[in-house]
């Protein structure tokens, strides 16, 4: 059965109004179009939707149980509206994103502050995990947005370089005589390493880069974040990998000493993740904007 939704929306007003002249003049339409589409509706259903009276109409009991669910529809249709009309100011919506601890401190935080500000009404879901989890909640469609530790090699998603890092070595007051001269990579090893726990893309990193030196390195300390590798560098436990612009006051402060290696770590890159075959919600890809301006200022 093919029923226009324009013949529906003449049928409401025509009952509203019991007169099918005023419906006419209400919905910007001829008398005639009026009757055609009433007549349309009753030849479909096979029933006789109103009385025709001499000044005006009056709805059959057939027409009276059409007229509740024709007007829940378009309530329906309008809430639907209202609803989307929302999401377009960003007056509601979900912004999901993931990423890992040190980005959410150092990179996310600044511009989440100002999104949250500018548009509380915005459910804010963010996860922590590693780049290969938020790469597979990314492909599972459980978040929007992921930052990522480059490469990134999936042809789901579309990935974009926002940052390069530079990864460092650094001690506690206790080891602070190895930071005064450059040291070799072996020298490095004589000392406890503490390094983020397997599996990590930062421990695979750092891992390659004392392969790729001929050197085999021993692990005394593994943690899960790198706010507790700096702890326990501070505190004297040994020499931990973390990234250098996440210590820039360590550093200042005389907290956290670098140590100068004579083979250099190369740089690292962080991007922004996005689902390849999906379009960003409105309020995703406003906080994209946000992220990216926020990154590019800060450089």
């Amino acid at each position: 059965m093919n029923i226009h939704m324009e013949w529906y929306r003449i049928f409401l007003r025509t009952a509203e109004l019991g007169n099918l002249t005023k419906a006419a003049q209400q919905l910007h339409i001829t008398q005639p179009s009026v009757s055609y589409a009433i007549k349309q509706l009753e030849e479909m259903m096979g029933v006789k939707l109103f009385h025709r009276h001499s000044k005006g109409v009056s709805l059959t009991s057939e027409g009276s149980a059409l007229l509740e669910y024709v007007k829940q529809a378009f309530s329906l249709l309008e809430a639907g509206e209202k609803r989307i009309q929302s999401f377009v100011q960003l007056a509601s919506g979900e912004l999901r994103i993931g990423a890992s601890g040190p980005v959410i401190k150092h990179l996310l935080l600044h511009p989440l502050d100002r999104f949250h500000s500018a548009y509380p009404g915005v459910r804010i879901r963010l996860v922590q995990g590693r780049t290969y989890e938020i790469a597979k909640r990314l492909k599972e469609g459980k978040i929007d947005i992921g930052l990522v530790h480059l490469p990134v090699s999936d042809q789901e998603l579309d990935v974009t370089h926002v940052i390069t890092n530079h990864d460092c070595f650094v001690v506690g007051p206790a080891y602070r005589a190895l930071s005064e001269n450059p040291i070799s990579i072996q020298a490095l090893t004589k000392i406890p390493l503490l390094l983020l726990s397997s599996g990590s893309n930062t421990r695979q990193f750092v891992e390659q880069w004392f392969e790729a030196q001929g050197v085999k390195a021993e692990v005394d300390i593994e943690l899960n974040s790198s706010d507790m590798l700096i702890e326990f560098a501070q505190r004297g436990y040994g020499a931990a990998f973390v990234n250098r612009s996440f210590i820039q006051q360590e550093l200042e402060e005389e907290r956290l000493f670098e140590l100068k290696l004579i083979e250099p770590i190369p740089s690292r890159h962080i991007g922004i993740a996005t689902r390849r075959d999906i379009s960003l919600s409105l309020a995703a890809a406003r906080f994209n904007e946000l992220l990216v301006s926020s990154i590019e200022h800060s450089k």
